[in-house]
């Protein structure tokens, strides 16, 4: 006995008639008959009462009736429940991600999981590398973009890009544009460490990740920096160099937003010699499973990432 054979029977007592009940599901008369017959040889009872006039239930077939009525009609509230549940993954996910590559990166995934899973809910904490740590760590954050961070404690790594630091800022004087090395593969030409030292620096505080490394690596090469303006605010320090008050290092993720790239004077020079770079990891919680809407997430941000780089739109290497 299944549902087919229980909307047959059904039609057959609504309509009155084989015939007409053939006629209004499409089925042959015969095979309809041998449906019934099947339906009442199962049951062990007769359903129906034949006559030159049409057919009749008999207490079991009314009975029948009655229950197979209710069971069709659950059956189809079933697969309406089932039909209005979501589909897809839902969810809330926070995700933690240095603020500078936040500008690059998190636009064009959270636009694009608008329209590949719309009841996934991202938040997101901009912070200094620092603080995405700190958040990870304290489990505010579902997904964590670390800065140098290959691994950590209680957190699922996956290695995602590393790229190059840039000097960047105005040459008023022209000074600057003799000191570049041009590469004879085209791309950013490439500035010595210890001349990008020298120049007029606007820089943030050392508490920032690009700082102490600039910081380290100058106490290596036993120079010191020519640092005029220091400032946390990252608006600030662009404002400054975007002025022509200074030149700053700065991660490949940021060029993008440069307004200044057409002008004769605005110089972009990888810094070489020792080269400057900055990896960057994906991180989740290494103590639990990650749910499927942080999946979907961690997913669309490597993705993105991929994208980016292959586009040449971020001057980074893909390292998953």
């Amino acid at each position: 006995m299944d549902l087919r054979t229980l909307r047959y029977f059904i039609a057959v007592l609504e309509a009155g008639s084989l015939s007409r009940a053939a006629g209004s599901l499409y089925v042959a008369q015969p095979a309809l008959t041998a449906q019934i017959k099947k339906l009442e040889a199962e049951l062990g009872a007769q359903l129906l009462e034949r006559s030159h006039a049409g057919v009749t239930p008999t207490p079991a077939g009314m009975q029948l009736y009655e229950d197979a009525r209710r069971l069709l009609s659950d059956a189809d509230a079933l697969r309406e429940r089932i039909q209005r549940l979501p589909q897809g993954p839902e969810g809330s996910v926070t995700v933690a991600a240095p603020f500078l590559l936040a500008s690059l990166l998190l636009g064009p995934v959270l636009a694009g999981l608008r329209r590949s899973h719309p009841r996934i809910r991202v938040f997101v904490l901009d912070d200094l590398s620092l603080m995405v740590r700190k958040a990870m760590l304290e489990r505010r954050a579902d997904i964590g973009i670390l800065v140098d961070t290959p691994q950590l404690e209680n957190l699922r790594c996956r290695p995602l890009a590393r790229e190059s630091i840039f000097i960047c800022g105005h040459d008023v004087d022209g000074t600057v544009a003799p000191l570049l090395r041009r590469l004879a593969a085209g791309g950013y030409p490439e500035i010595d460490f210890v001349r990008a030292a020298q120049l007029p620096l606007v820089l943030q505080s050392r508490r920032f990740s690009i700082r102490q490394a600039v910081e380290e690596t100058a106490s290596r090469q036993g120079v010191g920096l020519n640092v005029v303006h220091e400032h946390d605010s990252a608006r600030v320090i662009r404002s400054l160099y975007q002025c022509g008050a200074g030149f700053t290092f700065t991660p490949a993720c940021s060029l993008a937003e440069s307004t200044h790239q057409g002008r004769k004077d605005w110089i972009v020079a990888r810094v070489a010699r020792p080269a400057l770079q900055r990896a960057y990891t994906l991180a989740t919680s290494a103590e639990r499973l990650n749910d499927a809407a942080t999946q979907v997430v961690a997913d669309a941000l490597a993705q993105e990432t991929a994208r980016l780089v292959r586009a040449g739109i971020w001057q980074a290497e893909l390292l998953s």
